[in-house]
């Protein structure tokens, strides 16, 4: 579970709802269920018309992503396997990696270790593995995209809202006491279509876009590292190439750490 997705939600319905609050606002005024309508549907409307079906199908998905914490290989483990891989493959040769292979999870380790093992040149398994990489931020550039559009879409129509509730406000002048209620309701759709637009459809799309970085990341390390024990580079010089992809402070951590292993094994 990713819970800062849960988090984020929450905060901001608590701060819209005390706000509310300390203005003297009373919550009751959002049980409004034609603003629900205008903006909730509609910008599911707005949606269908804009993606194509096969795109919009990957919505569930896209909301697992959002709310789950997808299980991958960090680059700390990545960094880890890779230089026990690269030892193993200078003491015993690169065909004794095969045997590893039947443990690897994922895919697209799985895949460009297959490929180095069968003896395929690196611009090749370059390519290849590029390519992959390209087809996948293509497709997570997809799923981000129709939540950057429900975010552009939601406030616009709340503004529609807004004035469906005016012109109906404003077509009964005859009760004047009642006038004031109705025009603070007619605004209910700005507040929903603004509050849902830059509080969870755009910052849902930002949180895919950087789970995609990070995924890409990772995919970038391991096409790094397979192309390294292809061309017989030492365990610690893969190390400190694959440690150039963390932050600063990780990769000081991380470098130390494996001093501070090496000096123990000696001593």
């Amino acid at each position: 579970m990713d819970k800062s997705s849960f988090i984020g939600i929450f905060l901001g319905i608590i701060a819209v709802g005390v706000g509310m609050f300390l203005k003297g606002v009373s919550p009751v005024v959002l049980l409004n269920p034609a603003a629900f309508l205008i903006i909730l549907l509609g910008t599911v409307a707005a949606v269908t018309i804009a993606f194509p079906g096969s795109e919009l199908k990957k919505l569930p998905k896209l909301f697992g992503i959002l709310f789950k914490n997808q299980v991958r290989m960090t680059p700390q483990e990545v960094i880890k396997i890779f230089t026990e891989w690269a030892e193993l493959a200078r003491k015993e040769g690169l065909l004794s990696l095969e045997v590893k292979m039947a443990d690897v999870k994922d895919d697209f380790l799985k895949n460009g270790m297959n490929l180095a093992v069968d003896g395929q040149s690196a611009d090749y398994i370059r390519d290849v593995l590029n390519e992959e990489i390209a087809a996948m931020e293509e497709r997570h550039t997809a799923g981000a995209a129709i939540f950057v559009q429900a975010g552009t879409y939601a406030p616009t129509l709340g503004v529609l809202g807004a004035v469906v509730g005016l012109i109906a406000a404003l077509g009964n002048m005859s009760d004047t006491s009642a006038l004031g209620e109705a025009i603070s309701a007619a605004f209910v759709a700005t507040l929903l279509g603004i509050f849902t637009g830059y509080v969870l459809w755009h910052p849902f799309a930002n949180k895919l876009k950087r789970k995609s970085a990070l995924e890409v990341k990772v995919k970038e390390m391991m096409v790094e590292g397979i192309l390294s024990i292809l061309e017989g580079e030492a365990p610690r010089v893969i190390e400190q190439k694959l440690a150039s992809y963390l932050p600063a402070s990780e990769k000081r951590a991380l470098l130390d750490n494996t001093r501070g292993g090496q000096g123990d094994g000696a001593a």
